[in-house]
């Protein structure tokens, strides 16, 4: 029970912090900064119990990893999407639903969503379950910040999702197309499992 609220409440702030920031149109570098910052401060709240993943593709890394047992997933996944979709409609009472993007190019939205969430297994794999960086105090700034850099650099091109509980409650929230979730999933979960292949062979001994 403590992993699930652990990773609800995560999701939910990561999600309702999207939907307050995206839906009324903050200009510059507010939603990307909000979002880090939220997603980096949930990490620390949380990665004493859950280990913070609040990402449905980072959950497949450290499964994959070996941090995870196969029995917990559906805990994690449970709890991540009953927190984006809670999140989403708690979005939607307050500020109203938001406009997706008419148009987007499928080969390159599924290139970015793949490097940027492979980027930010990648970096959780690293500085939150190895071995090397083991009880540093940096690991929650890591994960904020590589999800700042991915909303600022691919954005506009994806919608920055990197994540498939953003890509469920994105769409409830009115910020994308349900016709286009198919490519957040593929390329998220497809990232997730690209970082922890290149985790578990850049570091063989760390089991």
């Amino acid at each position: 029970m403590q992993k699930f609220l652990s990773e609800f409440i995560g999701t939910f702030f990561l999600i309702l912090t999207i939907g307050l920031t995206v839906i009324p149109g903050h200009a510059g570098v507010i939603a990307p900064l909000a979002i880090g910052s939220v997603l980096m401060v949930m990490v620390y709240a949380g990665g004493h119990i859950s280990g913070a993943h609040y990402n449905p593709a980072v959950t497949l890394a450290v499964l994959m990893r070996g941090r995870c047992s196969i029995a917990e997933v559906p805990i994690y996944l449970v709890a991540q999407f009953a927190g984006a979709a809670a999140a989403a409609y708690t979005a939607v009472y307050l500020v109203g639903p938001g406009t997706a993007n008419p148009s987007i190019d499928v080969s390159k939205a599924l290139i970015a969503e793949f490097l940027f969430t492979f980027a930010l297994a990648y970096v959780v794999l690293n500085v939150a379950t190895a071995k090397g960086t083991n009880g540093n105090s940096f690991y929650g700034l890591a994960i904020g910040f590589i999800v700042l850099v991915g909303a600022f650099s691919v954005g506009s091109i994806s919608g920055g999702a990197f994540n498939p509980a953003v890509a469920i409650g994105a769409p409830l929230m009115g910020l994308m197309n349900w016709n286009t979730i198919w490519i957040h999933m593929a390329a998220d979960f497809a990232g997730g499992a690209a970082a922890a292949l290149a985790f578990n062979v850049m570091n063989p001994g760390d089991k």
